[in-house]
């Protein structure tokens, strides 16, 4: 199993700094979060930034209809996993994600 560094944000605007700042190669993003920018918006800012663009983001959301997944894959996100999930799928899907 590999180590990673967690990184926190408590909303949509924390998140986008956080990942402007840091340029991490995986984000997690939830759709609906405080603020006012929601997951896709972050997404969408994200991946139309050439300096960001390269960060493979991963929907994790409780909206799971086939709407929010085409607008999530619409905003750029790499990938959709949907709520609830057990904790080892999640850690599959970034191994997988991330190619380790």
């Amino acid at each position: 199993m590999g180590d990673f560094e967690l990184i926190e944000g408590n909303s949509g605007d924390a998140a986008l700094t956080l990942a402007r700042t840091h340029l991490p190669d995986l984000m997690i993003l939830d759709v609906m979060m405080p603020g006012t920018l929601d997951g896709f918006a972050v997404c969408s800012t994200l991946k139309k930034d050439p300096k960001t663009s390269h960060i493979i983001i991963l929907m994790l959301t409780a909206r799971g209809q086939e709407v929010d997944k085409a607008r999530g894959y619409e905003a750029g996100a790499d990938d959709y996993f949907v709520k609830p999930f057990s904790p080892r799928d999640l850690l599959d899907k970034v191994y997988d994600i991330l190619k380790i």
